[in-house]
């Protein structure tokens, strides 16, 4: 029956190269979009980690709800034997200390409420790969009266590397204290609000402003992002739930989980109306070649076959042309994904960020499977329904179209 059915598919050259063309770009476009939105959350997903959130972090319990309001009531006071026993953590790669305080930027003729970070500054560096410097340079562990501003800030204030500012706080014990440095960089991260609102010091400048050898957060840098719920049941588990909270990464921010929402829909919807362009271009090639068929259906029953042989042998056919179809689009697929990426797609700034980025369409072994599958679906189906009068129609009425 298979022998049978490659002959019949050679019978309708043009016919069948039209089905299998459609079945070809049908499957390739669901690669390519499937490709382009995980590219998408990718990007999305290490910008939001390696901008400034990390893979995860712990706080003492009650920062992350009420540490706006009284930010020294949450401090940890013993930050050393706890990065110690952190570090302990299998997949840990580093554990950053930080401390974020609000104060003042004053540049000699205004101020500027902002948050102030104080971090580790080299370790910043390895962690915030997607943190981009647009003047000047990074922190580093030497600037100990240097400041990094944000975009955002650095425009409000009009300034820019070597200029000096004053860092307005309060210590532990409400006293005002005041720092004088230098600024040798304005970076820009993945969300522009961030950037309009944050300065970064030195961990141990931020520690001077406030009076207190004490951090607020640990902020940890992992082997991998599949790595993050091991360490987050290990922390779970460890830390005294009273005394410590741990947020991961998609804990600390809901833009992510909303915008994978968001496409997942969209890529939803546009995978139903590739189906159903496949489904009626096929349909439509598949009825016209059964229809022309109708005499051969009828010497074929009339030979012995039963109407249901010869609707199965119709299946087969259309079986083994989806088959070859999906097949070839998943390989035309792949090469346009991997010919895009070699380029990359410029793309204007998402929401919440001032900076494009270049999208590339990544092989996804899950969507090229889907997307082979939807290719012989759409063919079977279209079968299945266009196969059904042309193989049962009366024996006598089907033998009069060979005349």
């Amino acid at each position: 029956m298979i022998r049978l059915a490659f002959r019949n598919l050679f019978r309708q050259k043009v016919r069948n190269l039209i089905t299998m063309g459609s079945i070809v770009f049908g499957v390739a476009a669901l690669i390519v979009a499937g490709g382009f939105v995980e590219d998408v959350f990718t990007q999305l997903r290490d910008a939001t980690i390696k901008s400034r959130l990390g893979y995860l972090q712990v706080f003492k319990a009650g920062y992350f709800e009420f540490g706006r309001r009284d930010p020294y009531a949450y401090l940890i006071t013993d930050p050393q034997r706890l990065y110690k026993r952190f570090m302990e953590i299998p997949s840990v790669v580093d554990v950053l200390q930080r401390v974020s305080v609000m104060g003042l930027v004053n540049n000699g003729k205004t101020d500027r409420a902002v948050m102030v970070e104080g971090v580790e500054a080299d370790k910043e560096v390895a962690l915030s790969s997607f943190i981009t410097i647009i003047d000047g340079r990074a922190l580093t562990g030497k600037d100990d009266m240097g400041v990094m501003l944000g975009e955002g800030v650095a425009t409000a204030l009009n300034l820019k590397p070597g200029d000096v500012v004053t860092v307005v706080g309060s210590t532990t014990s409400g006293a005002m204290n005041s720092l004088e440095l230098g600024v040798v960089g304005i970076f820009r991260s993945f969300s522009k609000e961030f950037d309009a609102r944050t300065v970064r010091i030195p961990l141990a400048t931020a520690q001077s402003l406030i009076d207190s050898a004490a951090v607020h957060s640990f902020v940890f840098s992992l082997s991998d992002v599949a790595a993050v719920a091991g360490v987050a049941e290990y922390l779970k588990l460890s830390l005294a739930p009273k005394s410590f909270d741990f947020k991961t990464w998609l804990d600390l921010d809901d833009f992510y989980p909303k915008t994978v929402d968001l496409y997942k829909s969209q890529f939803g919807v546009l995978q139903l109306i590739i189906l159903i362009i496949v489904l009626l271009s096929v349909a439509n090639s598949v009825a016209m070649t059964a229809n022309e068929r109708v005499g051969e259906f009828g010497t074929m029953r009339a030979m012995g076959n039963t109407s249901r042989q010869v609707y199965v042998q119709l299946l087969v056919e259309n079986g083994l042309l989806g088959l070859t179809g999906a097949t070839l689009g998943v390989l035309f697929g792949i090469v346009v994904a991997l010919s895009i990426s070699k380029f990359g797609i410029p793309m204007p700034p998402p929401p919440n960020a001032n900076a494009g980025y270049t999208a590339y369409i990544r092989v996804v072994p899950l969507v090229c499977v889907e997307a082979f599958l939807v290719g012989i679906v759409a063919t079977i189906v279209s079968a299945l329904l266009s196969g059904i009068g042309p193989t049962r129609k009366p024996i006598t009425d089907a033998l009069r179209e060979n005349i």
